[in-house]
């Protein structure tokens, strides 16, 4: 019996895969716009769907999510923090510890930067059955975990190769 390894993908396996590299590069493309026409830099506006994503974290948790450098983490928080999109908190459980609190939701030229793609997605939705959306959604869930788990073979792999 082989592997999971030894065996070839199908055709139609191929072109799904491909297809997620395609809508990937399409997601990053979508973003870096979003960042422009919201006068932010690309770092920054990852920072924030991070933040959106997993709610409020410490800026030693963004600067691991985001593998960028804790100065640079800092000189981000302090843009972001200016232009009204984090607020910085005391962590009541370790007052050594700051956490960045994301306020961005309500802001208006965000909101309307996304309305558009909202409601292209929100028709898109209604095209398909209340199951075929649980199954899509619970696909989304997998595809993310499985990103979330090649995200950190990386960042191990070049954590490893930077400090050697």
């Amino acid at each position: 019996m082989s592997s999971y390894q030894d065996e070839q993908p199908t055709d139609l396996q191929e072109q799904f895969t491909l297809r997620m590299r395609s809508l990937g590069t399409r997601t990053v493309l979508y973003q870096q716009n979003v960042a422009t026409s919201l006068g932010l830099y690309n770092n920054d506006f990852i920072s924030i769907d991070i933040l959106r994503d997993r709610g409020p974290i410490t800026a030693g948790e963004l600067s691991k999510l985001t593998g960028l450098a804790t100065g640079s983490i800092t000189a981000l928080i302090d843009r972001l923090e200016k232009n009204g999109y984090v607020r910085r908190q005391n962590d009541p459980n370790d007052r050594r510890k700051v956490i960045i609190v994301p306020l961005y939701e309500n802001k208006e030229d965000v909101s309307q930067t996304y309305l558009p793609l909202h409601s292209a997605m929100v028709k898109l939705a209604s095209s398909y059955t209340e199951e075929e959306l649980a199954f899509i959604t619970k696909f989304l869930d997998q595809a993310s975990h499985v990103l979330d788990e090649q995200i950190d073979q990386l960042s191990a792999t070049l954590s490893s190769k930077s400090s050697s």
